[in-house]
């Protein structure tokens, strides 16, 4: 199999594989008082205090969760009801037009459900947030603004936020900044400290660690209400007994990460540059979406005009080649990828599109066989669609 979709999820690398064996092979809950709870309890903090040193923030500031999606709705969720809760004015939360469902999703909740108000901060044709955007947004009253939250890269096109410029702005008007990192850590230089955020998201299962692990990073004094609750661990902001191989396994993916991070970025970026040529070089009008330079080095996301990304996905698979469609799913309705609407493609443009994503054990064969396959498919793909429409 050819994999190019290592934006959803990228194989456990071998030393993390075996650190998580090794402490599976250990009995003890890290809240008990004794001997094997207290082995426990040293093996958590150390994970915690390197996966620290590796996003640069303090340990007492990572607050772990069983993944991304768990950390984006403490913060999103979290932080509104804290912020509610000081002053019943702050009701309205801001987020990217691009943001991943898993902070869209809770924030829409909030406002079904829990009475705040849902808005969207614009992007522009890019996928990128504007400073001036997002002043513009808190100034129409900043005293009922909960929070804001935008994503540092985008999971879909790769584009970048300028998230320093974008706290800073959330900075001035004392309103708590969230940015959720899961696709930026491992390829971009994440500091949490030097970002200016007050909470940021990480997973393990994008960087090489195992699904099932994430945290929460949140800058000193800032304590969202708990959406968990039961015995009190995580400084009472996220209960559940800690899955301790797992946390060990995350610390080492991410150390890793860390340590390789520009010579893989290079690496990266290298394939993909690659891999669009060999795109183009058998469909001329495949149109490469994202921004030109500030963007990820592995994510090459192209829309193919006369075709249905559903149906490419699916020749693509059939000649063994995994990929990702830049539409979603829902109750088997194919839908137009709201990033791409969010930048101003038409809905058509929308469905059209295909992520392809690389990581560790990409490589030259990997782009040659998509170069190889891309053209037939291409061509099999809007065939289909023209005998449907004429038929």
């Amino acid at each position: 199999m050819v994999y190019l979709d290592h934006a959803a999820t990228t194989a456990v690398r071998p030393e993390v594989v075996a650190d998580m064996t090794e402490e599976f092979g250990h009995l003890g809950n890290p809240s008990s008082l004794h001997g094997a709870g207290r082995r426990a309890r040293r093996a958590v903090e150390e994970a915690r205090e390197s996966i620290a040193d590796s996003l640069g923030c303090a340990p007492n500031e990572v607050v772990f969760t069983a993944g991304g999606t768990e950390a984006d709705n403490l913060a999103v969720k979290g932080l509104y009801w804290a912020r509610a809760q000081e002053s019943p004015r702050r009701r309205r939360i801001l987020v990217s037009a691009v943001e991943h469902h898993a902070a869209l999703d809770p924030a829409r909740w909030m406002a079904d459900h829990q009475g705040a108000v849902y808005e969207e901060v614009p992007v522009d044709r890019h996928g990128r947030v504007a400073p001036e955007a997002l002043r513009a947004a808190i100034e129409r009253d900043p005293d009922d603004v909960a929070l804001v939250s935008v994503m540092w890269a985008n999971n879909e096109v790769g584009t970048l936020q300028p998230v320093a410029e974008l706290a800073a702005v959330a900075r001035e008007y004392g309103i708590p900044f969230h940015s959720d990192a899961v696709q930026a850590v491992g390829t971009q230089p994440v500091s949490f400290a030097e970002s200016g955020a007050s909470a940021l998201t990480v997973s393990a299962h994008k960087i090489g660690g195992p699904v099932g692990v994430g945290a929460l990073v949140l800058a000193r004094g800032v304590e969202p209400t708990p959406v968990l609750h039961g015995g009190g661990q995580e400084r009472e902001l996220r209960s559940g007994t800690l899955m301790t191989p797992l946390l060990r396994g995350f610390a080492t993916a991410l150390r890793l990460a860390a340590a390789e991070r520009a010579a893989h970025a290079r690496h990266l970026a290298r394939l993909r540059d690659s891999l669009v040529a060999a795109v183009r070089e058998h469909v001329p009008d495949a149109v490469l979406n994202g921004h030109p330079t500030e963007r990820l080095p592995g994510i090459a996301h192209l829309s193919f005009p006369g075709c249905e990304g559903d149906a490419l996905l699916m020749l693509l698979d059939a000649r063994g080649i995994a990929c990702s469609t830049g539409s979603a799913c829902s109750a088997g309705v194919a839908q137009a990828s709201h990033v791409l609407l969010a930048m101003g493609a038409d809905a058509e443009t929308a469905r059209s599109s295909l992520r392809f994503s690389l990581g560790h054990g990409s490589g030259p064969a990997d782009i040659a066989a998509l170069g190889e396959a891309i053209g037939p498919v291409v061509e099999r793909a809007r065939a289909a669609r023209r005998k449907r429409r004429a038929a």
